[in-house]
């Protein structure tokens, strides 16, 4: 299945506990093209576990809605995939999560070590689901064993119709500085579009990271963190060739937007909570207000603090 053509290259990337549905929203207001959900365990999801199905928080306002997974048993894949195909348009495939406990599953990033197996997981997903299934890789486990090439080949071959290049290793996290010239060397190798992903943390950022590695998409991870406004920054740079700054008090009128929507779809307590510290960091004051609203038992808490922050 042929990736969809997105109103902008420039994407929010999964994050655990930090793409909520609100947040999503806010972002593809502003001009994402593309906002993943953070990362569903196949293997809870097929067992239609509760606290699981809650994180399928998708609603058609951020369509193309896309959905990654994580696991590395196929049945349990292809269940999920097949319970997804009415409720997202793309199904992501974790292959790049650092963290030791995904990795002591035999999920995330080591998976890389295991290329037979991403492609018998890449090839049930495609056959399954009539929809795009898109890849999430890193270099490799670190190093001195890259093949960050062949994977994505592999992927391409079993049916992705994108990858994403996170152009660190498993052994990096989220350390270090992220090696670009390697997503370039996959554009180079690819057949279908490649997104770049690491260290982009303003347009400057997003620009070079095009110039250099030529790549389809850029991902913003922690650079939309608190900052949903580089998405409308991107924009008015690529149609005008400058962009505006945003000021404190239009990051904290964003905050409201946010509370709202996070109101509106149930968003959980500690997700509000970590956005607003996120928004306000830098601010005048702030460390005392990110210890006020740590305490906070209620988005109605949280707003109150806000507004008397704001005046």
């Amino acid at each position: 299945m042929k990736f969809p053509k997105l109103k902008s290259d420039a994407m929010l990337a999964p994050m655990a506990d930090v793409t909520d549905v609100a947040f999503r929203l806010l972002c593809r207001k502003y001009g994402a093209g593309l906002a993943f959900t953070e990362m569903v365990s196949a293997n809870a999801l097929a067992r239609m576990n509760k606290a699981t199905l809650l994180m399928i928080d998708v609603v058609p306002d951020e369509k193309p809605r896309a959905v990654q997974l994580f696991g590395q048993n196929i049945e349990c894949f292809v269940k999920s995939a097949e319970y997804l195909e009415d409720k997202c348009e793309i199904i992501d495939l974790n292959l790049g999560c650092p963290h030791s406990k995904i990795i002591k599953q035999g999920s995330g990033s080591a998976l890389l070590e295991r290329p037979n197996k991403i492609k018998e997981i890449v090839s049930a997903l495609s056959s399954a689901v009539s929809m795009p299934i898109t890849c999430k890789l890193r270099l490799g486990i670190d190093k001195s064993s890259i093949n960050v090439i062949k994977t994505a080949k592999i992927c391409e071959e079993a049916g992705a119709s994108m990858i994403t290049i996170h152009a660190r290793t498993q052994k990096q996290g989220y350390t270090g500085k992220a090696d670009w010239p390697w997503i370039k060397k996959v554009k180079e190798n690819a057949g279908i579009p490649v997104t770049g992903n690491g260290d982009v943390r303003s347009v400057e950022d997003y620009e070079r990271m095009k110039n250099e590695t030529k790549c389809d998409y850029v991902m913003i991870g922690r650079g939309a963190i608190g900052n949903p406004y580089i998405f409308r920054q991107i924009a008015e740079f690529n149609a005008t060739g400058k962009y505006s700054k945003q000021s404190d008090i239009e990051r904290l009128n964003d905050l409201f937007s946010y509370l709202g929507l996070a109101k509106k779809h149930g968003v959980q307590l500690k997700n509000i909570i970590f956005h607003a510290q996120s928004f306000t960091k830098g601010m005048r004051n702030s460390s005392m207000l990110r210890f006020k609203l740590s305490k906070a038992k209620t988005i109605e808490e949280i707003r109150c603090i806000m507004e008397d922050f704001k005046t």
